[in-house]
């Protein structure tokens, strides 16, 4: 039990990436706020951990909206009492060529990755100070948090930019004992990415079986997807790592597709 009474905030957690990661942190002990702009998703999925003999409570949070993350902060306070780990998970994707890119799809991609991701780690960061017992901060970021890909600018810019958050977090928030640091996947067979392989084929002129096999893995050491287990797994090494000794981190999991 790793995480044996640590209280942790995960937001879009309704589905993929953000859902195996909060029911992985249950397992570890901790109580987790399951925050999604989905509610029902939420419900189902604090359910699916309540029937395990674990602590979920459901969320409604937008993360683009300050009122939205500050009263969903509120009562997970209330409910738990601290917060000892964020992970800042909620994303989208929208893909378009730069120049075709339409600002309204561009601002979606900013609101929901960066401008989610600071509302969240603000009030993250203002709970753990009052406590006095510091915290972990963790981001989901991206293999392009790093390299580049054809109709993503927007995605690319932002998973950029949390590298940037990361790193300042780590910096402040030592003094009170907080740790950030960023998990950056690879290509994982999220919903997310499933919607990716026709749209990428009809961008490049390509099949849908190029796309996986070129574009999404061609890169990686051995042809496979990022698991969600593998990420589960990083995110609760971070979330139990004892000291500052890690912290302002990209922690790339991706089968060798990027290696710094």
């Amino acid at each position: 039990m790793r995480l044996d009474a640590k209280s942790a905030v995960v937001t879009g957690s309704a589905t993929g990436i953000g859902k195996t990661i909060a029911e992985a942190f249950a397992r570890e002990g901790a109580h987790v706020a399951i925050a999604d702009l989905n509610l029902r998703g939420a419900e189902s999925v604090a359910r699916e951990i309540q029937s395990r003999k674990a602590t979920a409570i459901p969320v409604q949070m937008d993360v683009a909206s300050e009122k939205s993350v500050e009263s969903a902060f509120a009562t997970v306070i209330s409910e738990f009492g601290s917060i000892d780990i964020l992970l800042s998970n909620a994303g989208i994707q929208i893909i378009h060529p730069v120049v075709d890119f339409p600002f309204a799809d561009w601002q979606k991609i900013i609101a929901v990755h960066l401008h989610g991701a600071f509302l969240t780690t603000r009030a993250a960061m203002r709970a753990m100070i009052a406590t006095g017992r510091g915290g972990c901060i963790l981001y989901t970021g991206s293999i392009h948090s790093h390299i580049a890909s054809p109709n993503k600018s927007a995605y690319v810019a932002a998973k950029h930019a949390l590298g940037g958050l990361t790193k300042s977090v780590a910096k402040e928030g030592a003094k009170h004992k907080i740790r950030a640091n960023l998990i950056s996947p690879g290509f994982v067979r999220t919903a997310l990415v499933e919607k990716q392989i026709p749209e990428q084929a009809q961008q490049l002129g390509i099949t849908e079986e190029e796309v996986v096999k070129n574009v999404m893995l061609g890169a990686t050491v051995d042809g496979e997807f990022t698991s969600l287990e593998d990420l589960a797994e990083t995110a609760i090494f971070l979330a139990a790592f004892p000291s500052l000794a890690l912290t302002g981190q990209s922690i790339v999991v991706s089968h060798g597709h990027f290696m710094h």
